[in-house]
């Protein structure tokens, strides 16, 4: 479990990412889906660790299956790790 507090500081920076790409503040995304605008920043922030529900509604209303939203937190994850030493 040590790298849970990095994978949700990855999370988070995939749906902030999401967000500003579909030019949403955090509070219009939080209208838009009943989840708080608070909740939101903590999710960007990594600060907490959201359910598949939570997750599944943010993708829906960025446009965004969970498969391309994972996708994109894999790819972001695969970015940060050491390549192999040569």
């Amino acid at each position: 479990m040590a790298e849970s507090p990095t994978l949700l500081l990855d999370l988070g920076h995939v749906l902030r990412e999401a967000r500003t790409d579909n030019r949403l503040s955090q509070e219009e995304l939080g209208l838009r889906t009943g989840v708080h605008r608070n909740y939101i920043g903590g999710i960007e922030r990594g600060e907490r660790n959201p359910s598949v529900t939570a997750i599944a509604t943010l993708a829906d209303e960025l446009g965004l299956k969970l498969s391309e939203l994972f996708a994109r937190l894999e790819d972001s994850r695969a970015d940060e790790r050491p390549g192999p030493a040569r």
